[in-house]
């Protein structure tokens, strides 16, 4: 079992093109239920996921079985000269309860320091309760509300130290 869950946690990787209509299908799988909530498409579910992975963006992890084969998450992901910006994280619905964002999360921050970056920021909709109770548990800190468009953001950031997730 110690073997399996390894293994699982080694499973993240660039996306490649043949990943696009599973990236496009979790995306989608995961953010649907806002939809009435937000009243509006989450914006991750209108990105251009093939121009996503072929830009390097993306990163997915597989599911070793279980209820969900292949594709279980992914992060999106862009760097700038000062920060690391989570531009999506999703989990398919299948999948939840089985760590997959939380190993997403810390690979986020891995890749940040990998890069040389000190700190990670995102986003996530106002309606999106469950994801401003996730985060702070893993280290963001709120920066701001603010409406951008049809979306009511708050805005987060994780200051990494170095060695620390």
């Amino acid at each position: 079992m110690a073997q399996e869950r390894e293994e699982w946690e080694e499973r993240i990787r660039q996306a490649v093109t043949a990943d696009v209509p599973a990236v496009r299908a979790v995306t989608d799988a995961a953010y649907r239920p806002y939809v009435e909530r937000i009243g509006v498409v989450p914006r991750p579910m209108e990105a251009d996921h093939a121009a996503d992975v072929a830009a390097g963006k993306v990163f997915v992890t597989e599911a070793p079985g279980g209820p969900v084969v292949g594709v279980a998450g992914l992060v999106v992901l862009e760097a700038f000269a000062d920060h690391l910006f989570l531009d999506s994280v999703a989990v398919h619905p299948d999948a939840h309860g089985r760590g997959v964002g939380r190993r997403l999360l810390r690979f986020v921050d891995a890749h940040a320091r990998a890069l040389g970056l000190p700190e990670v920021r995102l986003y996530t909709n106002a309606m999106m309760w469950e994801n401003q109770d996730l985060y702070p548990r893993y280290g963001y800190e709120v920066v701001e509300r603010r409406v951008d468009g049809p979306y009511d953001r708050v805005h987060y950031r994780k200051r990494l130290l170095r060695g620390v997730s």
